[in-house]
């Protein structure tokens, strides 16, 4: 049994002879009744009862008939659904974000794959990129926005944008004053900073060690929104791109100098993991963070 040799079953039911209904499909009379003939072989009785004005649907052939119409019907359906489906990215993407830039990338990344990729389900995570190049190295995640200091990006590794490092404090705390910051002027200042090993720790004792001077850790927090919450503090400083504090920024609570001479420019990435094929829903998210990502970051 097969698709053509139901098919055949019902032309032939609705057209009353092998004549009629090789007409009406373009099928050879003697094509149609190897069809039938094949049907009623497998399936052990006559589907049509042969007179002189043509075929007649046996009791067999009536009773089969409406089950074998549902069956050509639900073919028709999965082909309408593969067709509208194919092409179409689904599934679940686990995508690193880092904390500078989650809250303000999530929700556009979301509102934006409702739109364009319903069948996508996103599982993010948030962490500094340390942790995400881990994440990333061992296949938990799918891609990852990340930061790079000093060097260029990481071979297979996008650049979305740069940003500048700035001096976050209370808003009309002491060292905010001016727009500006020179690097040498953070000896002594305490400062609340991620937990080593971090590409910013790392760079600022690259700095440090160059211009001959020592940095107050005052705090390690791993997260940029406990970063910023102590800085609101008025008690310490921390160091963050301008786009980790823009809504405190536009409603006053926290000041920003940048830091300068020499600066601290992170490249903002998007990198891929190597660990499997990406799929076609990861490839559709990343081409998402591309269009949405440039941006937040400037």
């Amino acid at each position: 049994m097969n698709l053509k040799q139901l098919q055949s079953f019902v032309h032939v039911a609705e057209q009353g002879s092998l004549a009629r209904a090789g007409a009406a499909t373009g099928l050879a009379e003697s094509l149609i009744s190897r069809h039938i003939a094949a049907l009623e072989s497998a399936w052990g009785d006559r589907l049509f009862e042969r007179t002189g004005r043509g075929m007649v649907l046996s009791e067999f052939g009536r009773r089969m008939l409406p089950d074998v119409r549902c069956a050509l019907d639900q073919v028709q359906r999965l082909e309408a659904i593969a067709t509208e489906s194919a092409g179409v990215p689904t599934g679940t993407v686990h995508v690193g974000v880092l904390p500078s830039l989650a809250r303000q990338l999530l929700p556009l990344l979301f509102a934006d794959l409702r739109a364009t990729a319903p069948g996508v389900t996103l599982h993010a995570a948030e962490g500094f990129s340390g942790n995400l190049d881990e994440q990333l190295a061992a296949g938990r995640l799918d891609l990852a926005v990340i930061n790079r200091y000093g060097a260029k990006p990481g071979r297979g590794e996008e650049v979305l944008g740069t940003a500048d490092t700035y001096l976050i404090g209370k808003a009309a705390a002491p060292l905010l004053g001016h727009a500006s910051i020179a690097f040498k002027a953070l000896s002594g200042v305490p400062l609340v900073l991620p937990s080593t090993p971090n590409g910013l720790r790392a760079t600022l004792d690259q700095l440090s060690r160059r211009h001959g001077m020592r940095l107050d850790v005052a705090m390690e927090v791993d997260s940029s929104g406990s970063m910023t919450d102590v800085a609101l503090s008025g008690h310490a400083y921390t160091l963050l791109p301008l786009m980790a504090v823009q809504e405190e920024l536009a409603r006053g609570k926290v000041g920003a100098a940048k830091v300068v001479n020499p600066g601290i420019r992170r490249t903002i990435a998007l990198a891929l993991t190597t660990r499997r094929p990406v799929s076609r829903a990861a490839r559709h998210v990343a081409s998402r963070i591309r269009a949405l990502a440039p941006n937040l970051v400037g």
